[in-house]
């Protein structure tokens, strides 16, 4: 049994490992390395036999090796995972731009499932999700070590259907229930595109999908014919979404053959540099790009590389810092690896990942929240979750998001504000040049 086994196990490890180690270069001895990575299969395989031969029922072999395969993903960063067949397949179908769901963003940070972003104009942004939001409870059910592929499994449904979060938001005093209905999920990337006051145009740029960029350079001519002589780009809650989109995106104010980011892996093949192919569409034209703990990846990529040539002030709040590359890697039963493979890294080689963008003009986000001691652990959060059940603690219910009206906005008014004084600069620039002073 067991030597059947250690045949199953090693078939396993060839499918995900075969090749890897013939290209790797390494200062070390390879030999040296490879020993010691079969000492601890060994290992593995020695707990892998006492399990199917002593646990109390008999294991499924699948399961066992799904498990394991889950453990070690999750183990590296918050972004690697293993996708089963059927999460493999959800995960394919979300970019075609149209699935079932509640519209977030999630990963796993600080061991708590966490909103990375609401997709806006999905039942969770209506309902006033936040980035940052921590998810405590699914239909009553703890999430506490709960895997982001069984998250998922379990926030989506049938179109129609409910579902029930709570939530922890640090900064306010007692937990958040709020009862969402699922909906079919279709992204609409380019927002009020629109001139604002003054000549002061505005476009919110939701998510890098497939037509985000076309669709992008279409509203901004339409801009500019209708007299655009500053504009605020509004990034804050996007996810990112394709790269190369991206930095179709931030090519049509970055000069031709500069570049906009660069991707360097462990591998040197892994390494790439993208360039903006397009030049000056817009130059000279004042430009604020408003971000916060929701732009992530490529919307990273597009105020990275604006802050670093100085062709934008970035106005708002940190960024959530996602600035690494999955790879997803197919494998024989329909399952796959999501697997990070490369980082992100500005022109002027700073890290987007774990760092984020700090903005030029911090923007207070005026969230109203109730200050509360200390940032709260998982085991505090949780401990207090069961406190506030065995008590019976009235949860806060969420405001939701209101239509889009850029007085309302303080931050808008605040970019508004900024471009004014660039453009008041720009003007006393000029005439200081024509007057050869």
């Amino acid at each position: 049994m067991r030597k059947k086994i250690t045949i199953a196990f090693f078939t396993v490890v060839l499918i995900l490992g075969v090749g890897y180690w013939a290209h790797c270069a390494q200062k070390d001895d390879p030999r040296k390395k490879r020993n010691e990575l079969y000492k601890q299969l060994e290992l593995f395989s020695d707990a892998l036999s006492l399990v199917e031969n002593e646990y109390v029922e008999t294991p499924v072999s699948q399961e066992l090796i799904y498990g394991s395969l889950k453990g070690m993903l999750s183990s590296l960063d918050p972004f690697s995972e293993f996708l089963e067949p059927q999460r493999y397949e959800e995960l394919r179908s979300d970019t075609e731009g149209k699935f079932g769901g509640l519209g977030i963003e999630i990963i796993i940070k600080d061991g708590m499932l966490t909103v990375v972003t609401p997709i806006e104009d999905t039942p969770a942004w209506k309902a006033g999700i936040s980035p940052g939001d921590r998810i405590v409870k699914i239909d009553a059910e703890p999430t506490k070590d709960i895997t982001s592929a069984e998250a998922v499994k379990r926030l989506r449904g049938k179109p129609g259907t409910e579902v029930s979060l709570t939530l922890f938001r640090e900064g306010l005093p007692k937990f958040i229930e709020v009862k969402l209905k699922r909906d079919i999920i279709q992204i609409k990337d380019i927002k009020n595109a629109r001139i604002l006051e003054d000549g002061i145009a505005y476009i919110r740029l939701t998510e890098f999908r497939e037509n985000t960029a076309r669709d992008m350079e279409l509203a901004l001519s339409k801009l500019k014919k209708e007299g655009m002589s500053g504009l605020i780009i509004d990034l804050r809650n996007n996810p990112g979404g394709l790269l190369d989109v991206a930095v179709k995106a931030a090519e049509v104010f970055i000069p031709a053959g500069d570049l906009i980011v660069s991707i360097k892996g462990r591998k040197s093949a892994q390494n790439m540099e993208f360039k903006s192919g397009m030049g000056f569409k817009y130059s000279g034209l004042p430009l604020v790009a408003l971000v916060n703990e929701g732009s992530a990846s490529g919307s990273e990529i597009v105020a990275g590389a604006l802050q670093d040539y100085k062709l934008a002030v970035i106005a708002g709040s940190r960024t959530f810092g996602k600035g690494s590359v999955q790879s997803i890697l197919p494998l024989t039963d329909g399952s796959a690896l999501k697997l990070t493979t490369s980082k992100y890294f500005t022109p002027l080689g700073r890290s987007i990942h774990n760092e984020g963008i700090a903005p030029d003009v911090v923007l207070d986000n005026q969230r109203m929240d109730l200050a509360m001691e200390g940032e709260m652990d998982i085991e505090t959060v949780f401990e207090r979750l069961k406190e506030a059940q065995q008590g019976q603690e009235k949860s806060l219910e969420l405001k939701a998001q209101a239509s889009f009206d850029y007085k309302q906005d303080a931050q808008i008014l605040r970019c508004i504000d900024i471009i004014r004084g660039i453009k008041v600069y720009k003007n006393f620039y000029d005439q200081e040049k024509t007057a050869g002073r």
